[in-house]
């Protein structure tokens, strides 16, 4: 369920502990369906014959779902409740990665829909979970968004050594993920349960959010900031191969910005949890952004761990401040459950065009300098988004206003 009077119940330390693995291991499910996809590209290109663009839009598709399923899952909660929300996503999950085994490109395609789908439900409803079942929600929240980051690093660094221990083509390799998510769903079942009673729909349209300026930068933030991570997290292989870094390093260096990433995750909502504003947080997230970008633009072959550990702490600590501040503009879960949807949404909608973009324009250029250059430039808008998100207010429940604690 989702809902505004829910508190938070009474658990000992032992089942607060498995609700919290729990809570880690679904988000271990997040990433990788996505970025596993990223150091198969040659190879997968090689056996299908995708153009760079297409290849780009099997990256994007997952993260196209996020936006288009996104608004509907406080919906499903609502009907079914939210712990069966989650777990109903987890058998979407599994189903959309086992279609990636078979061999027509059309099933490729259709499973990562599946998959993105899956993610969606997830994406918009753990941070209200965590929100309604903590009354402290900053150090779960940390470990959640770590998580996130982990499981894209493993996806980035163990697909291809999976698919070499298991002699297997990378269609094999990119299932492998099908344990993972099975294991969650196992896992979450009997810790969280499929309970919940179902609940009216709220007045207020979630859309009608959006006549907030506070909810339209919470959205902008999370948009912009997911451009850079998926972005990256398709392409970067790819252009550290043409800069003549080997295939398997590049998969690993993604892994490692992702190990970064989990840093940054894990103490950014920690730390925005202390803040009234959590603007220093912002400007530490676009300058590490400025570094990680402007060394791959000037010498990715040079000093590229650096490069890419430096914007791992970019993205990981910017998307977790991103889902906190959800949780943080919210005034209940149910609220924060709205106001993902939406966010998500938009934010997802806009991040699917840049694996596409990039791609497209690598084509047209021959090269990775005006990629780079568009991802710098995104950073101005995202500054304004994250400054005006990250001031210390709360959303109207009924979408008529912000209600600021700010004079």
């Amino acid at each position: 369920m989702v809902t505004d009077v829910a508190a938070p119940r009474v658990r000992s330390r032992g089942a607060v502990l498995l609700l919290v693995t729990a809570i880690v291991v679904v988000a271990l499910n997040q990433r990788p369906a996505v970025v596993a996809v990223a150091p198969l590209l040659g190879e997968l290109r090689a056996d299908t014959g995708l153009s760079s663009a297409l290849a780009g839009l099997l990256t994007a598709l997952p993260v196209l779902c996020f936006g288009a399923f996104a608004p509907l899952a406080p919906r499903l909660a609502r009907r079914i409740g939210l712990e069966t929300a989650v777990a109903a996503s987890l058998v979407l999950l599994a189903a959309g990665i086992a279609l990636r085994l078979l061999p027509p490109v059309a099933l490729l395609y259709a499973g990562s829909l599946v998959a993105g789908a899956a993610i969606a439900i997830a994406n918009v409803l753990m941070p209200a979970y965590v929100k309604r079942e903590f009354t402290r929600p900053g150090a779960v929240m940390g470990a959640y968004s770590a998580s996130l980051n982990v499981g894209a690093a493993a996806a980035a660094g163990l697909t291809v050594p999976i698919g070499a221990a298991l002699g297997a083509e990378w269609r094999v390799a990119l299932a492998s993920w099908l344990v993972l998510a099975v294991a969650a769903l196992a896992l979450w079942l009997p810790v969280a349960g499929v309970r919940g009673t179902r609940t009216t729909p709220p007045e207020a349209s979630s859309w009608s959010l959006l006549r907030q300026p506070l909810a339209r930068q919470v959205t902008a933030y999370l948009g912009l900031q997911s451009v850079q991570f998926y972005s990256f997290a398709a392409w970067l292989p790819t252009l550290l191969a043409d800069a003549g870094v080997p295939v398997r390093e590049g998969g690993l260096l993604l892994a490692a910005s992702n190990v970064t990433g989990a840093l940054g995750a894990l103490l950014i909502p920690a730390a925005a949890g202390r803040m009234a504003a959590q603007r220093p947080l912002v400007v530490g997230v676009l300058a590490a952004y400025a570094v990680g970008l402007g060394g791959l633009l000037l010498a990715p072959a040079s000093g590229t761990l650096l490069w890419v550990a430096v914007f791992g702490v970019a993205q990981g600590g910017g998307f977790a401040l991103a889902l906190t501040l959800i949780v943080l503009r919210s005034p209940s879960p149910l609220v924060a459950a709205r106001l993902g949807g939406v966010a998500q949404c938009l934010g997802y909608l806009v991040a699917s065009t840049g694996p596409v973009v990039l791609g497209a324009l690598h084509d047209a250029t021959s090269g990775w300098t005006w990629p780079l250059v568009l991802l710098i430039a995104l950073l101005a808008p995202m500054v304004w988004a994250g400054w005006g998100a990250a001031r210390d207010a709360v959303l109207d429940p009924a979408g008529t206003r912000t209600a600021s604690r700010e004079d």
